[in-house]
């Protein structure tokens, strides 16, 4: 039987693998989105467990409204990532100030 905590280790073990990949990886940009977006996950995770644990479906109804906002992050993160693919033929990181007006 899956408990409380067990869920919550496995969200903290998510959730320090997408630190730790934004904190290691200062260079990619795909990763870095990757990283937000497993982040994202963990959090949801946290919000579905205390959702089920205690019996109250808002928990569940915020994950709703987080995964809206992944999806618009993900769409404008990647459209602005082929923008500037185009424009300097990179993806890296330290390269972005380049594109200050």
């Amino acid at each position: 039987m899956i408990t409380l905590s067990n869920v919550l280790v496995v969200s903290t073990l998510l959730f320090g693998i997408s630190l730790a990949g934004i904190i290691l990886n200062r260079k990619n940009l795909i990763v870095l989105l990757m990283c937000l977006e497993l982040m994202l996950l963990a959090i949801n995770t946290n919000f579905i467990a205390f959702a089920h644990h205690y019996a109250d479906l808002a928990g569940q109804v915020i994950v709703f409204f987080v995964l809206t906002v992944a999806a618009a992050e993900s769409a404008i993160g990647l459209a602005l990532l082929v923008v500037f693919f185009r424009a300097r033929q990179t993806i890296r990181v330290d390269q972005l100030n380049s594109l200050k007006g």
